[in-house]
């Protein structure tokens, strides 16, 4: 068997796990990942590539994913729902695996009316959830969707998202349980900047024992500026920002700075939240504030495993 992911190794030898979010240029060039990529590697355990974030073209995950393998970073290639039919999304996933590419993050995607091209086609032919269900039939019963055998190993790591802050409230355990019985080996959350909501998620998570059963990584954005965060408030979906947060960094001296300190506050009080196994830094296009945000959080060095 593969000896596994740096970031199963982390997460399965009971690691506190950092990961990190890049997302690839609207354009060709390899250097601008490449450049992304040695911004963070130092700093995390493994490193998202997104693919066409926002409904938006850019550089394909598996691609973006391949060039951080060239620097040593373990990449988790994200795929969403929305562009693929099944047939598709086996072949990326496969090809995925022949570049070395070990962990996969499962998602829906956003519609593509929030994206540049609003009248494309969506596909949806299977949802997240069919999806996590998939990858695992693949890795544990070498079958295709369709029934038919996969030839070798798919030593994949399986990922998916979850977001504690959507109504209705008490169905986030719910849905979570789901992706977990699907097959799910880590979750992703939305970023988390209400903490007692997400105490209080996390708290009912480990109520069914689902913290025994995935490894769950706490989101986190470091903010800009303000405006950054009454967008993120007002047109990011699934994000919850606090009015004491958006007042704080309106009377702070340096909004930036501040955008810095409250996550900063925030990752202090999620590390002492029982069942809670690590933190996901979603800072793209702000990359070179990664590294800052590990160390000043005294989660430097990282574990070699």
């Amino acid at each position: 068997m593969k000896a596994g992911t740096n970031l199963e190794k982390i997460l399965e030898s009971g690691q506190f796990a950092v990961t990190a979010e890049v997302g690839p240029p609207k354009g060709s060039s390899p250097a601008v990942i490449r450049r992304r990529g040695e911004l963070v590697r130092n700093s995390v355990d493994a490193v998202n590539v997104t693919d066409n974030q926002t409904a938006v073209v850019r550089m394909s995950s598996v691609a973006g994913c391949a060039i951080l393998k060239t620097l040593g970073v373990d990449p988790i290639m994200q795929i969403v729902c929305r562009d693929r039919n099944r047939i598709a999304i086996q072949s990326d996933v496969l090809g995925a695996i022949a570049l070395g590419i070990g962990n996969i993050l499962c998602l829906s995607g956003d519609h593509q009316r929030f994206g540049n091209h609003p009248t494309s086609k969506s596909v949806f032919d299977i949802d997240s959830m069919q999806l996590i269900q998939a990858l695992k039939n693949m890795r544990d019963e070498k079958q295709f969707i369709s029934g038919e055998e996969v030839s070798g190993e798919v030593p994949i790591y399986i990922g998916a998202a979850a977001n504690p802050f959507a109504d209705p409230f008490e169905f986030r355990v719910a849905r979570l349980a789901k992706k977990v019985k699907a097959g799910a080996d880590f979750i992703q959350t939305q970023a988390v900047y209400d903490v007692d909501r997400f105490r209080r998620w996390m708290e009912a998570v480990c109520e069914r024992g689902l913290d025994k059963e995935v490894h769950i990584l706490a989101g986190v954005i470091p903010i800009r500026s303000v405006g950054m965060a009454r967008y993120m408030r007002d047109y990011v979906a699934g994000v919850t920002i606090p009015d004491e947060i958006i007042t704080r960094l309106e009377q702070a001296e340096k909004a930036k700075e501040e955008g810095v300190r409250i996550p900063l506050e925030i990752i202090e009080q999620l590390k002492e939240i029982p069942g809670l196994h690590g933190i996901h830094i979603m800072a793209v296009g702000w990359e070179d504030i990664v590294p800052e945000v590990v160390e000043r959080a005294g989660l430097l060095p990282r574990p070699v495993l």
